[in-house]
């Protein structure tokens, strides 16, 4: 559910976009994760051991709680650089802590291709069929989020698998038209590795990864397993935050990524 806030004289109605990294989604992610959670009583040794003194210098004998995550950078909700695609066809590597922050806070637009299959993609057509029915035209630095309600299988076996992915068509539209951020409630923002790898294997190796590859001649990023966006009231006229951890020389952060309704 959204929260309202209310700061320096403004209104502000939040949506949370991010999904919950945990233990109960480890199993099915093919870069596993993993969290070790140390409580108040776990963490007397601790104590000891950095600052030497025990658990009875705390009030009621109790330290502090931390955890000790092991994850890929592309576990749960998290944004891609342009490094993660490959090679540059000119120019600098562009890792997570040299992404420009003007990427990741603009203007949000939904689109909606909750009708459209995991093997068939969305096409460029597609995507211009869906902005001339909402009347709007995309400018630079929009961020486009991809709707296709495939976040309510998260955590199930062959979640990976079940999304329409972005074809390269569709993915160079908007880069050209000024978009440089791309997210998707779905586990990647292609289609599922198991049809593009069919497809290649039957001879057409030019639509393996075609998206992500797309990046490495026309840089952009991705945000890639969203949620909520059903709960969004409408298509446009909100701001997105999606601003990744600085990680150095990285090919993705983790991120908490929130819609913004300006009341």
């Amino acid at each position: 559910m959204p929260e309202t806030i209310e700061t320096n004289g403004h209104r502000l109605t939040v949506y949370d976009l991010s999904q919950r990294l945990s233990n109960r989604t480890e199993a099915f992610e093919p870069n596993p994760h993993h969290i070790e959670y140390h409580d108040w009583d776990d963490t007397a040794a601790m104590s000891l051991a950095m600052f030497g003194i025990g658990a009875e210098y705390w009030p009621d004998n109790k330290v502090f709680a931390v955890e000790t995550v092991t994850a890929s950078t592309h576990a749960g909700t998290h944004v891609d650089a342009p490094y993660h695609y490959g090679p540059p066809a000119s120019g600098d590597v562009v890792g997570i802590d040299q992404v420009p922050l003007r990427w990741c806070f603009g203007d949000g637009v939904r689109l909606d291709f909750r009708h459209k299959s995991a093997a068939e993609g969305i096409r460029r057509a597609d995507v211009e069929r869906t902005l001339e029915a909402m009347e709007y035209g995309i400018k630079p630095f929009d961020i486009v989020l991809i709707w296709t309600a495939t976040d309510v299988h998260f955590g199930r076996p062959g979640y990976e698998n079940m999304h329409p992915g972005l074809r390269q068509d569709a993915t160079e539209y908007l880069i050209d038209a000024g978009v440089r951020l791309i997210g998707i409630d779905a586990w990647g923002l292609d289609r599922p590795f198991q049809i593009m790898v069919e497809e290649a294997r039957a001879g057409d190796k030019g639509q393996l990864w075609e998206s992500h590859v797309l990046g490495r001649r026309k840089p952009y990023s991705q945000i890639e397993k969203l949620c909520n966006l059903e709960q969004l009231p409408r298509d446009r006229g909100f701001t997105v935050s999606a601003l990744p951890v600085k990680l150095e020389g990285c090919s993705a952060a983790w991120s908490r990524v929130i819609a913004i309704f300006w009341d």
